[in-house]
C-alpha cells in the first residue's frame, strides 16, 4: 500500500496544481459542475505522466521530489475502462474494474540532506487474480535515533543509513474468495553510521553500538496471506482488509543476521449511514532476534502525528479509530485518534509507555466515478504537530 500512496498522491497534486487543465471542460463534472478528474483519468489511464512529490514527515524535515509514472493496459482493458468510466451516470464504475498496472521511477531530496532514488511496479494479471508489487532503490537517509522501547537516550543521535533495498510480493487469489496468498522477499544492503556523537558516544549502551555503526545485509523470505473485501481499492468506505506477513532472515538466503519478523495489519471500514462512516485499524509487528538490529530493520509506531522511526522496538502495536461525516457529494470531514506502544522485548510490552495522537482532516471527492478522494490531515502526537497530504484513505 505504501507504493500506491506514493504514486497516487503525486497524481492528485499534479491535477490540482494545473490551472490550465482545471479551466478546461475535461476537469468539470457534468453532474454538479464541480472540479473532477474522472474524465481525465479515464482518457489517460496509459502512457507516461511526470508528477511532483511532496514529503511532509518531520523525521526528514520535509522534502520535494519528482516521479515518472508509466501506465500499462492491454487494448481490451483500455477499451473497457474508457467505455465504463466515460459513463457519466456510473458512480460505481471503479468497483467492477481493476486498476491499471503502474511502473514508477522516482527521486527526492529532503530538508535534512537525505535523498533517495528508485523505482517500482504494481501489476495486476489474469483479470486481477495475480497481484505483484515490487520496488528497489538507493537511499542516503539521515534520521534521529532515540532508542528502542523504553530504553531511550538522553539526547537523540543522528544516524546515517546508506542502503540499497529490494522488496517484492506476489499474491495469488484463492478461487472465488477474497483471500490472497503468496511469497515475499526483502533485501537491504546497508551501511549504518553515527554522524555526530561527540563525548556522548561513551554513554551509549554497549549492546546498541554495534547496531548503530555497521555494514550489514538483511535478507528475508516469507509468506503473506491477505483477506480483502473493501468496496474500493483507494478510498474504501466499507469492508475489511486483513494481512499477515511472516519473514525469515537467515544466512542461507544471504542475511548477516538471523531473525524472524511477523507483521499483522487489520483494517476495518464500516458505512453507518449515507453521511456517517467509521474505520478502525490495528497493527502489530514483532521481531524475534537474539541481537539488536539496526534502526532501519526495527519496527516502529507508524501513526499520524508521530514522525517515522520516532518510537521503535522489537514489539510494536497500535490502534487507530476514525469517524467521518460526509457533508455532501464532494466534501467530507473526519476526526481520528490513535494509541501505540513500542517495547524492546515482548515480555515488557504491557509495561511500556503508551503514545497517543489525535487529529482531524478533510477529503474532497476528486474523481467521482472512481470513488477517489484527496485531502489533508493535521495530527498532534506526543511531541509534534504534523500535516499530511492524503490521497485516498490514510491507511
Amino acid at each position: 500500500m505504501a507504493f500506491l500512496k506514493t504514486t497516487i498522491a503525486p497524481i492528485s497534486i499534479a491535477l490540482l496544481s494545473s490551472s490550465a487543465f482545471a479551466a478546461s471542460g475535461i476537469f468539470t463534472d457534468k453532474l454538479d459542475g464541480n472540479f473532477d478528474a474522472s474524465r481525465y483519468l479515464s482518457e489517460n489511464a496509459y502512457g507516461f505522466l511526470p508528477v511532483p512529490i511532496i514529503i511532509t514527515d518531520p523525521a526528514v524535515d520535509g522534502g520535494l521530489g519528482m516521479m515518472g509514472l508509466f501506465f500499462h493496459e492491454s487494448e481490451e482493458e483500455q477499451a473497457a475502462r474508457l467505455k465504463t468510466m466515460q459513463d457519466e451516470s456510473n458512480d460505481k464504475a471503479s468497483h467492477s474494474l481493476m486498476p491499471p498496472s503502474i511502473s514508477a521511477a522516482f527521486g527526492a531530496y529532503t530538508g535534512n540532506d537525505s535523498f533517495f532514488i528508485g523505482g517500482g511496479h504494481l501489476g495486476f494479471f489474469n483479470k486481477g487474480n495475480i497481484r505483484y508489487m515490487g520496488g528497489g532503490g538507493y537511499g542516503d537517509i539521515n534520521i534521529n535515533f532515540y532508542g528502542f522501547g523504553d530504553v531511550t537516550l538522553p539526547i537523540p543521535l543522528e544516524i546515517n543509513t546508506q542502503a540499497t533495498a529490494i522488496m517484492q510480493t506476489l499474491k495469488f487469489k484463492l478461487g472465488d474468495s477474497a483471500f490472497y496468498f503468496g511469497p515475499m522477499h526483502r533485501y537491504v544492503d546497508a551501511q549504518v553510521s553515527i554522524i555526530n556523537s561527540g563525548d556522548f558516544i561513551n554513554k551509549i549502551p554497549n549492546d546498541l553500538l554495534p547496531a548503530l555503526s555497521t555494514n550489514i545485509v538483511t535478507s528475508g523470505a516469507g509468506l503473506t496471506i491477505e483477506y480483502d473485501s473493501r468496496d474500493n481499492f483507494y478510498s474504501p468506505t466499507d469492508g475489511l482488509k486483513y494481512e499477515l506477513n511472516y519473514l525469515w532472515f537467515d544466512d542461507v538466503i544471504g542475511s548477516d543476521v538471523d531473525y524472524t519478523l511477523t507483521e499483522l495489519t487489520a483494517l476495518n471500514y464500516f458505512k453507518i449511514t449515507d453521511h456517517w462512516r467509521t474505520a478502525f485499524r490495528v497493527e502489530a509487528n514483532y521481531v524475534d532476534s537474539e541481537q539488536v538490529l539496526p534502526p532501519y530493520a526495527t519496527p516502529y509506531i507508524s501513526m499520524r502525528g508521530i514522525p517515522a522511526a520516532r518510537y521503535q522496538g522489537q514489539s510494536v502495536a497500535l490502534s487507530e479509530l476514525e469517524i467521518a461525516y460526509r457533508i455532501n457529494l464532494r466534501w467530507e470531514l473526519s476526526a481520528f485518534a490513535g494509541i501505540g506502544k513500542a517495547s524492546d522485548s515482548f515480555s515488557d510490552f504491557s509495561d511500556s509507555d503508551s503514545r497517543v495522537s489525535k487529529g482531524a482532516g478533510f477529503r474532497y471527492l476528486i474523481a467521482r466515478r472512481y470513488d477517489f478522494n484527496m485531502g489533508i490531515d493535521i495530527a498532534k502526537g506526543p511531541e509534534d504537530t504534523v500535516f499530511y497530504i492524503q490521497a485516498g484513505s490514510a491507511w
